[in-house]
């Protein structure tokens, strides 16, 4: 039995006539990856392809715990243990941070480590702001209140799609620092990044995405260390270039 959590395998995928992903193959372990790119590549797609989410179309293979799940509707992707933080956040402006936690648990109906309280315990800042309503919560408190409702379904997996955008860079520290102590909980993330720097604080193992495909694995430490993959893959110029 293979010891990868989800394994991609020559997927395809398009907008209308629009080749998106490019025979997009890689892997995801227990260990927690980062797949980083510029704007454009494909990586918003691929993570709506892994959840079985419109309006991508797809072929190839994706098997997550050794069965394949291509094809398959959102709600059984993630009750077989694949959870997802979209980009944007996506929540609910009609209810309060409890409502959205509590609903949630009592729709699952599931025991696990991660329960509401639990998620308090995460984020004490969410607790005292449970009475308020969603659209009134800032983007940082958004954001956690988008990886908790994640967490309540005790995922096997959690797929977080660009969680920095947006936020001050203070916030961004607290966001790393979240990941961080999920992944040392045991929680095996799959962080999906434009930011290099919480991806390579977070992640060890990188995939870099260019025009739909995967050009290079690699580590956080190595890439770090070369300033010409930054400039190539990313167009990042490093600290003290000219």
């Amino acid at each position: 039995m293979s010891d990868q959590v989800l394994e991609i395998s020559g997927v395809d995928a398009f907008y209308g006539s629009a080749h998106v992903l490019q025979s997009l193959s890689c892997s995801v372990g227990e260990r927690t990856t980062g797949i980083i790119g510029r704007n454009g590549m494909g990586k918003s797609t691929l993570c709506n392809v892994l959840m079985g989410l419109p309006p991508a179309k797809a072929r190839g293979s994706i098997r997550f715990g050794g069965e394949e799940i291509l094809g398959r509707p959102s709600y059984d992707i993630c009750r077989r243990g694949l959870a997802f933080v979209p980009q944007g956040r996506r929540i609910f402006s009609s209810l309060t941070t409890d409502e959205h936690l509590r609903m949630l648990s009592r729709k699952l109906a599931t025991r696990g480590k991660w329960t509401v309280d639990a998620v308090y315990d995460l984020y004490p800042r969410l607790a005292e702001r449970r009475k308020v309503g969603a659209a009134q919560l800032s983007g940082g408190e958004q954001q956690m209140l988008a990886i908790g409702r994640a967490l309540l379904t005790n995922p096997k997996l959690l797929i977080m799609d660009e969680p920095s955008e947006g936020l001050a860079p203070t916030i961004v520290e607290q966001l790393t620092e979240t990941c961080r102590t999920l992944v040392s909980e045991g929680v095996t993330l799959l962080l999906v990044e434009q930011n290099l720097g919480m991806a390579t604080a977070v992640a060890d193992r990188l995939l870099i995405m260019v025009h739909g495909e995967v050009a290079l694995e690699t580590t956080s430490a190595e890439l770090l260390a070369d300033d010409d993959a930054q400039r190539r893959f990313l167009g990042v110029e490093p600290a003290g270039a000219h």
